[in-house]
């Protein structure tokens, strides 16, 4: 990532906060819940590993290249569970997204690996558009409702809280597209 060390580390920082809540929501007894929390973990390592400042560390070639196979593949994986509902598309659009800046982080020189690109490529622009609106729809939901529906026994299933994450990761990938 480019950019102020500060703002790097702070974003590490969320991000791998959030990949850990996942881990923990993981243990839930909703199914439904364990699969989607496991696909947001690992958004939230991989952008935490993918925001580490690169004046820190500047992983080589390859490591980029990882990260667009896993990326790409999680994205394949969120396309096939798209059929079960609407959600699994945003997933697929944050893997995507993942994969198109491992690309780009792969394909750029070594020489421009500390300085930002000439512009942004129009999908670069369109992504950062999408996560930008998804990020205000996200904060619009954290307002609170009046209670209903079954009580909540685990804080691992609190709907908020997965609500948060989902917009902490989703502010996360406006600031590294804003950096590409």
């Amino acid at each position: 990532m480019h950019g102020p060390l500060s703002a790097a580390w702070l974003l590490v920082a969320l991000c791998a906060a959030t990949g850990a809540y996942c881990l923990l929501r993981m243990r839930s007894d909703v199914e439904e819940q364990r699969r989607t929390a496991g696909g947001e973990a690992l958004m939230g390592f991989g952008m935490a590993l993918m925001a580490v400042p690169a004046a820190v560390l500047t992983p080589p070639r390859g490591a980029w290249l990882l990260y667009a196979v896993v990326f790409g593949a999680a994205a394949l994986r969120a396309l096939w569970a798209a059929r079960r509902g609407a959600h699994h598309l945003h997933h697929l659009m944050g893997s995507f997204t993942m994969a198109y800046m491992a690309v780009a982080m792969a394909a750029r020189p070594a020489a421009h690996a500390h300085h930002g690109g000439a512009g942004a490529p129009a999908l670069t622009g369109l992504l950062l558009g999408y996560f930008a609106l998804y990020v205000l729809w996200s904060g619009a939901r954290l307002v609170p409702a009046t209670a209903s529906g079954p009580a909540i026994t685990g804080w691992g299933d609190r709907p908020e809280l997965a609500r948060a994450c989902r917009l902490s990761m989703g502010i996360g990938m406006v600031a590294m597209l804003l950096t590409m």
